[in-house]
C-alpha cells in the first residue's frame, strides 16, 4: 500500500536520538508540506548536550525550509512512551498518518546491569504505541496507515549461519536488549493479525556516522585514543561487524515507510497479518582490528590524532564478554527486491565523515 509522505502528520519517537534526528532532517528536507511530531524523553544514557545539538540542527533546517517557502512543521515534545495517558493524548491531538517508533533503551551491555530501563521503554513503551495505533481507527478516524519500528540485528544472537536472513529462526537471544527487540516483533505481528494494523520492523546493523551514539565502539574508541588511553578489542580481535552508515539506514527507512504491507483477508475472513521485517545492513562484515586501523587513519587525516600516532601501542586484545556476538552480517536481498535499494557507503568513507564531524564538533566547537 503506497503512502504519501507529503501532507502527512508523522509521529517520530526517539527524535533526539541518532537515527531519529537524521530521519527527521531527511523528511523535512525532501518534502514541501509535512508535520513531524517528534518526541523524546532526553534521558541521561548518554550526553544530553549531543541530543540537544541534534534537535538544534533539526530546528535550523526547519527555519531554512520555511524561509524558502516550504510548509514544513516540526513539533518537539518531551515525554516518555511508557506514560500511556500521555501517549493516548498525542494520538487524540494529532491523528497521525504514520508512526515511526525509534524510541528505545539501546545498548547490549547496559541491559545486563540496568534491565528495568529496557522493560519500561522497549516493552511497556512499545505496547503503548501499539495500543494507540490500534485505537486510532475508533470514532471514524482513518487511523495510522503504517507503523514502522526499530528492531535490531541483536535478535540473531549467536546465529551460526551467515549472512543473517529474516527467514532464520531468532528464538535464542543472548542479551535482554535482544529479547526486548524480538518481543517487539512478536507484539507487532500479533497486533497486525488481530487489528489489521500494517507494521514493519527494521533490523539495523551497527549504525555509525557523524553525531552518533557515544557508547558505540567507533565513538568510544575515538574519545579514548584522543586521551592516549588503551582500547579493548573483544574476542582477541576476531569479531566481525556489519557497519552501516547512517545515511543508508535513513534511505532504507524512507523507502519502507512509504509502502505498508498490504491488508488482505484469509479464507476464514480474518486479516492475514499485514506485517513485514527487513534487515538494513551493509552486507560487508569488517574485522574489528582492520576497522580500528581505518578509524585511526581517518582521525589522523582530520587532525584529531597526530600524524605519528601509533595505534598498535593503544590496543589490548581481550576475551569475549557476556551478551556480545562474534559476527553480524545482513542478508539484504528482500530489501533490494522490494525497494530496489541496498546500503553501499564504504567503511572508510563513513569513518572519514565521522572524523571530520568529530574534529569540528569537539576540537573546533
Amino acid at each position: 500500500m503506497k503512502i504519501e509522505i507529503e501532507n502527512s502528520t508523522v509521529l517520530l519517537t526517539g527524535v533526539a536520538g541518532f537515527i531519529g534526528a537524521n530521519l527527521a532532517m531527511r523528511l523535512l528536507h525532501d518534502t514541501n508540506k509535512i508535520h513531524i511530531v517528534g518526541i523524546d524523553n532526553l534521558n541521561d544514557y548518554y550526553s544530553a548536550e549531543l541530543k540537544q545539538y541534534r534537535l538544534s540542527e533539526i530546528e535550523r533546517l526547519v527555519a531554512a525550509r520555511r524561509e524558502a517557502g516550504s510548509d514544513v512543521e516540526f513539533t518537539f515534545l518531551r515525554g516518555n512512551i511508557a506514560d500511556r495517558p500521555w501517549v493516548e493524548g498525542l494520538f487524540t491531538d494529532y491523528r497521525f498518518d504514520l508512526v515511526i517508533n525509534l524510541a528505545a533503551q539501546a545498548g547490549v551491555r547496559y541491559s545486563i546491569t540496568n534491565p528495568d530501563a529496557y522493560i519500561e521503554s522497549n516493552i511497556l513503551g512499545f505496547y503503548n504505541i501499539l495500543e494507540a495505533c490500534r485505537h486510532s481507527y475508533d470514532n471514524g478516524q482513518k487511523g495510522v496507515q503504517h507503523l514502522v519500528y526499530a528492531s535490531s540485528s541483536s535478535v540473531y544472537g549467536n546465529n551460526e549461519k551467515v549472512p543473517y536472513s529474516t527467514d532464520d529462526r531468532v528464538d535464542n537471544p543472548i542479551s535482554l536488549y535482544a529479547a526486548t527487540k524480538k518481543s517487539n516483533e512478536l507484539f507487532a505481528h500479533t497486533y497486525s493479525k488481530l487489528y489489521d494494523l500494517p507494521s514493519t520492523g527494521l533490523r539495523f546493523f551497527t549504525v555509525y556516522g557523524p553525531a552518533g551514539r557515544p557508547d558505540m565502539a567507533y565513538f568510544g574508541f575515538t574519545n579514548k585514543l584522543l586521551k592516549g588511553e588503551t582500547i579493548d578489542i573483544f574476542n582477541h580481535g576476531k569479531c566481525l561487524r556489519d557497519f552501516t552508515y547512517i545515511d543508508d539506514i535513513v534511505e532504507g527507512i524512507v523507502r519502507i515507510m512509504q509502502h505498508a504491507p498490504e491488508r488482505k483477508k484469509g479464507a476464514d475472513g480474518l486479516p492475514i497479518a499485514p506485517y513485514a521485517v527487513y534487515n538494513i545492513g551493509n552486507s560487508k562484515p569488517e574485522n574489528l582490528l582492520e576497522f580500528v586501523h581505518i578509524l585511526t587513519e581517518e582521525l589522523q587525516q582530520a587532525e584529531v590524532l597526530p600524524a605519528d600516532f601509533d595505534i598498535d601501542k593503544h590496543i589490548r586484545l581481550v576475551p569475549m564478554q557476556a551478551g556480545d556476538v562474534v559476527t553480524t552480517y545482513a542478508d539484504t536481498k528482500p530489501l533490494e527486491r522490494d525497494f530496489g535499494f541496498r546500503p553501499h557507503t564504504s567503511l572508510r568513507e563513513g569513518l572519514r565523515r565521522f572524523a571530520q564531524w568529530y574534529s569540528q564538533y569537539y576540537l573546533q566547537h
